[in-house]
């Protein structure tokens, strides 16, 4: 699959999961360890952000750089925090790519150049995984659907291993034999797609 298709399938996942987050739901826990809704939400969002400038860009940084007043404040609203990013991300990343030099091209992640094409797939991983987190955490868990979940399963594979897991997953965690798509990414990813969201 195409990683442009890819990351537009992820942000319609995503913000398809996180529909039914209510403002109730946000110190719940996460699959995260750690991690509660609002966390989680907060770091998407950013991430979401991180994937528009660097397909307006073509870099990205690894900190915000702080304003006058030491940054923007955080988001009053999470959830919508993480829709507008959704949006504006599918925007902008949708005017890039119909420049075939331009969707080709090196991004610079921290000043270390990475294929257009990787960012917009680890992208996609994320977003993807993190609606899972949050549907999970609302008490409304849905599987990412087959043929996204074989897909982003195929790029974690080549880019969650031991050497760059550490820090940002978990240890994978076993599957049964016969585990689809969506349980084996899941579970590569740190997650226990057995485990059940705590009783609201």
């Amino acid at each position: 699959m195409d990683t442009a298709v890819l990351l537009e399938e992820a942000i319609a996942f995503a913000l398809d999961a996180v529909a039914p987050v209510t403002a109730a739901a946000l110190g719940r826990p996460t699959p995260c360890a750690g991690w509660n809704l609002d966390m989680l939400l907060r770091h998407a969002a950013d991430s979401l952000d991180a994937l528009a400038e660097a397909a307006a860009t073509g870099a990205v940084r690894l900190l915000p750089e702080a304003g006058p007043d030491g940054g923007a404040p955080p988001p009053d609203d999470p959830v919508a925090a993480f829709r507008d990013g959704a949006a504006r991300l599918a925007d902008v990343w949708a005017d890039v790519w119909v420049d075939a030099a331009v969707a080709g091209r090196a991004v610079a992640v921290g000043g270390c150049p990475l294929h257009a094409g990787v960012v917009a797939g680890t992208g996609a991983i994320e977003i993807a995984v993190h609606g899972w987190d949050a549907a999970w955490a609302a008490g409304r868990p849905r599987p990412i659907p087959p043929d996204l979940a074989a897909a982003l399963l195929h790029l974690a594979s080549g880019l969650v291993t031991a050497d760059t897991r550490a820090g940002l997953f978990a240890p994978p965690v076993p599957v049964p034999p016969g585990a689809g798509p969506h349980e084996r990414l899941l579970a590569h990813l740190g997650r226990d797609p057995a485990r059940p969201p705590r009783a609201a």
